[in-house]
């Protein structure tokens, strides 16, 4: 065991956990998200990081049913109430005045599946999108005119861990800001110590690199971009860490889904979500084109959007992830980085809303020594404390005490800069609670300058593809 990995098993001995390869094989046939695995593992590992794997797979085998059809008949011919942990999907149904659930995985379809008000009411958590839990199921047939219908009886949302951020702030202290990044990297699954030059974090400018992808995790309205090639693990980090994010993974993505519905007057994704994930963004389709983009444009500006007569607010980021083709040096073929991207974000008054770009080519394709091995953070408390950091305002006065704004400079930059500064401050820095806090050269190098860097991209990129944009952004610097 490293000195990083003692480190973190003495400063957080409730919230840390071993990883192997080997002890995860027990998920072997499960699609499960890194969330609850983790919990999982955590809860069959004893004081002395001993698995109990039998244990833990009797457990799966009651509660995380695999196969589709079986719990349909179970349910239905069996009579019989059955409490699963598993990801349903909630979506209230206006015209017929009842809160309808599905559970893709296990085959069970919107018109299924209900959820009584009386359990409703109790729970903010059961709104439109999607949702982890314990939930039990009961069968209702057929009565008079009224179809069947399974019911869910009992919910329990998962959210294992009541973090103190206090305490994580605290703890942060007894860790280098070197030590502190590879701690982030441990939590993302990833092993920062494998450092062969090209094929892993051999330098720490790419370590650096690798964890701006949680920036959208801590940062209100946080619009980022990110092309690489296939295999460098983004979609992994977006769709497979957080309950707090959703994904679109290609398809058509229409206003409706993504923020009002007008037919059925609910609210869309956007609402409901620390963060939207558009992967492989080259194979998404967007309808209502037109309408969409002007909606959006809103909302990358202000946070807020306008669907008829519907008035929408949201904190969420956007992520676009999208593939590049690179030349044989390991450089994107086309000095034009937007290219490949739709017809849809084109547009450079769209894409002067993302703050930043992420170039993932530079990063390094996965490969097996970069899977994590040994003391680490579980991803569910990790996960809860980013998802915390969102709301504590006092990193954006700090960081607007430590910078100077030349006069002149242009709003959409300075809010871009703040923004990705702000998020580096929270991630690397989480225990500054005043501009003393931090040594003025760690702020300048860790948080102000790669900001300004990945706004910078964005500039001279919307430059190459309209003449009307200057790729100049301000002179924003430290204060001396």
């Amino acid at each position: 065991m490293n000195t990083v990995e003692q480190k973190i098993k003495d400063n957080f001995p409730g919230e840390s956990l071993y990883k192997t390869k080997e002890r995860y094989s027990v998920f072997s046939g499960k699609i499960l998200p890194s969330f609850i695995k983790d919990w999982l593992i955590k809860k069959f590992t004893n004081d002395i990081d001993e698995l109990d794997s039998y244990a833990l797979l009797n457990f799966m085998d009651q509660h995380i049913p695999l196969e589709k059809n079986n719990i349909k008949s179970q349910l239905r011919t069996h009579r019989e109430t059955i409490t699963i942990l598993t990801r349903f999907i909630v979506e209230n149904d206006i015209r017929n005045n009842t809160l309808k659930f599905s559970i893709p995985d296990l085959g069970i379809k919107p018109n299924e599946g209900r959820i009584p008000d009386y359990i409703a009411k109790n729970y903010p958590e059961l709104k439109d999108g999607e949702v982890w839990g314990v939930i039990s199921l009961t069968y209702i047939p057929p009565i008079e005119k009224e179809k069947g219908i399974i019911e869910l009886t009992k919910f329990v949302p998962f959210k294992p861990y009541s973090v103190d951020l206090d305490y994580f702030c605290e703890s942060r202290k007894q860790f280098t800001t070197e030590e502190w990044i590879d701690v982030l990297i441990r939590a993302m699954e990833y092993n920062p110590d494998y450092s062969e030059i090209g094929k892993g974090f051999d330098s720490l400018t790419k370590k650096l690199q690798f964890i701006s992808r949680l920036l959208v995790f801590v940062e209100p309205n946080l619009n980022i971009m990110e092309l690489a090639p296939k295999g460098t693990g983004k979609s992994y980090i977006f769709g497979n860490l957080s309950k707090y994010g959703w994904m679109f993974s290609g398809g058509v993505v229409s206003r409706a889904k993504l923020l009002y519905d007008v037919q059925k007057k609910t609210s869309g994704i956007i609402e409901n979500y620390d963060f939207i994930t558009f992967d492989e963004i080259e194979t998404i389709k967007f309808s209502d084109e037109n309408e969409l983009q002007g909606a959006l444009k809103n909302y990358l500006e202000s946070g807020k959007f306008s669907v008829a007569n519907y008035n929408g607010m949201s904190s969420a980021g956007l992520m676009l992830l999208g593939n590049i083709q690179l030349s044989s040096n390991n450089k994107p073929m086309n000095n034009n980085y937007f290219s490949g991207l739709p017809k849809f974000f084109q547009s450079s008054a769209l894409l002067d809303r993302f703050h930043g770009f992420i170039e993932g080519w530079k990063l390094t394709r996965i490969n097996q020594d970069l899977i994590i091995k040994g003391q680490t953070l579980n991803v569910e408390y990790f996960t809860e404390i980013l998802h915390s950091l969102r709301n504590e305002p006092s990193y954006s006065n700090i960081v607007t005490q430590l910078i100077e704004i030349p006069k002149g400079a242009d709003t959409r930059d300075v809010k871009a800069i703040i923004r990705l500064t702000t998020g580096y401050l929270k991630l690397l820095f989480p225990h500054v609670k005043k501009i003393s806090d931090i040594d003025l050269y760690d702020f300048e190098n860790y948080c102000l300058k790669p900001a300004i860097e990945k706004r910078a991209i964005i500039k001279s990129q919307i430059a190459l593809i309209d003449p009307e944009f200057n790729e100049n952004i301000p002179e924003i610097k430290a204060v001396s």
